[in-house]
């Protein structure tokens, strides 16, 4: 039976590979790994299953076997070569000219493959970055565009909540996001405040998503008229997590009590149309912030 790990490279790419039952790996073992045409050296950073069909993961590399300390050795020589081929290809990006930002270099196990991870704002041509690049360096060259979030998932960091950034920690994959998910928890909608070290809309908002719908069915919406122990009024704030409102009393005053105390009248204040035009510009600039 084989078992499926991921791996992590020196570099901070990730991928899965599956070993025998019968070499009794564990995670933050290091391990040679036969991919494709070459072998690779990195560390399982987690266990994600068990399968009993060859078939379902052909294309998976496999792990041969944990690396001994001559592997250990070998592998920090390939890091001292891959940073002085990140400067060579730096030098030729530079005298090309070309509109891309190089993070990292990571030479496989075997010398066989080099692969150049970058960034850029959009397609970039670099057939001939990768003809200079492969004569200078007597190996095979990849060039693989990333992402502002898989670059900070490499270079790390620290959210605001004074842990390390979750996509360096523990997200193997990024789920998908939007501006609708930081609404429907009643978030503030300064991009300052949702965004993540990115740049991008924070991760964390996926976490409690579908919670915050289920708190949502039952509260009233701000706006919406309604009687409470002190009077008559209007909604102007609410908490889902406490489950409690505020209501503005008709002469002014404000009180907070819980949603079970509310009633509800049938009468809604309707949207101002010159707010609503407002807020659907400031939606646009918000949409900048997902992927």
């Amino acid at each position: 039976m084989d078992i499926i790990f991921d791996i992590r490279l020196d570099n901070g790419s990730k991928y899965k590979a599956k070993a025998q039952e019968n070499l009794a790996l564990n995670v933050k073992d290091w391990v040679i790994i036969r991919k494709d045409f070459y072998l690779d050296y990195g560390m399982i950073v987690s266990k994600t299953g068990e399968t009993s069909s060859e078939s379902d993961n052909a294309s998976i590399p496999r792990i041969q076997r944990k690396a001994t300390m001559h592997d250990q050795s070998k592998a920090h020589e390939n890091e001292a070569r891959s940073k002085t081929s990140l400067r060579t290809a730096e030098k030729l990006v530079e005298r090309l000219n070309m509109p891309m930002k190089l993070l990292n270099s990571h030479y496989s196990f075997d010398g066989k493959l080099v692969t150049i991870q970058f960034t850029a704002d959009g397609r970039v041509d670099f057939r001939e970055l990768v003809k200079e690049l492969s004569h200078a360096l007597s190996a095979r060259i990849e060039l693989r565009q990333i992402g502002v979030r898989d670059e900070t998932s490499i270079f790390g960091g620290i959210a605001v909540c004074g842990r390390p950034l979750c996509c360096c920690s523990f997200l193997n994959e990024f789920s998908s996001i939007n501006v609708k998910m930081a609404k429907e928890q009643d978030l503030s909608l300064t991009p300052s405040t949702i965004s993540g070290v990115c740049g991008r809309l924070k991760c964390c908002l996926k976490y409690e998503h579908d919670g915050y719908l289920l708190l949502e069915k039952t509260m009233p919406r701000r706006g919406e008229c309604c009687e409470c122990g002190q009077g008559r009024g209007k909604i102007v704030d609410r908490n889902l997590l406490t489950q409690q409102v505020t209501v503005q009393i008709e002469g002014g005053n404000l009180t907070t009590c819980p949603r079970a105390d509310v009633k509800l009248m049938s009468e809604r204040k309707k949207p101002n149309s010159s707010k609503m035009e407002e807020s659907d510009e400031f939606d646009v600039n918000l949409k900048k912030l997902e992927d």
